[in-house]
């Protein structure tokens, strides 16, 4: 049962539009780990694509463990103090945030999972 439903999670409908227009536009980082995480790849989970939360599109969702996965390419570096807001605010919901790199995704593929995988651990089993 998902702890984290999106239904329950603060949500601005005019941004659905755009959601689903990132979906279909996709950046070449973004397909590639789709394609490692969709269909429960990863850990038995199920990740959504470009979901609306609050007034921000994320671009992986887990509503079962609260997790948003986040790929920082290029463009976030002119946006820090944008982001630094943002992640507040999702993990104000109780969200955890996981970042990758834009460049990691492309090029160390076995890594990011692997990555992945470990921060996913560490929420199933917090530090006592």
């Amino acid at each position: 049962m998902a702890k984290y439903k999106i239904n329950d999670l603060p949500y601005n409908p005019k941004l659905k539009e755009r959601a689903k227009e990132l979906r279909k536009a996709g950046n070449l980082a973004e397909v590639l780990l789709w394609n490692q995480i969709k269909g429960r790849q990863i850990n038995n989970l199920q990740f959504n694509r470009q979901v609306v939360i609050g007034n921000y599109i994320v671009d992986f969702y887990n509503s079962e463990k609260g997790i948003v996965i986040e790929i920082d390419g290029g463009s976030h570096n002119e946006k820090i103090e944008y982001d630094a807001v943002r992640e507040a605010f999702l993990q104000g919901l109780g969200l955890t945030v996981i970042h990758i790199s834009d460049t990691d995704v492309k090029k160390n593929m076995n890594e990011v999972l692997r990555f992945i995988e470990i921060k996913i651990s560490e929420i199933n089993n917090p530090p006592q």
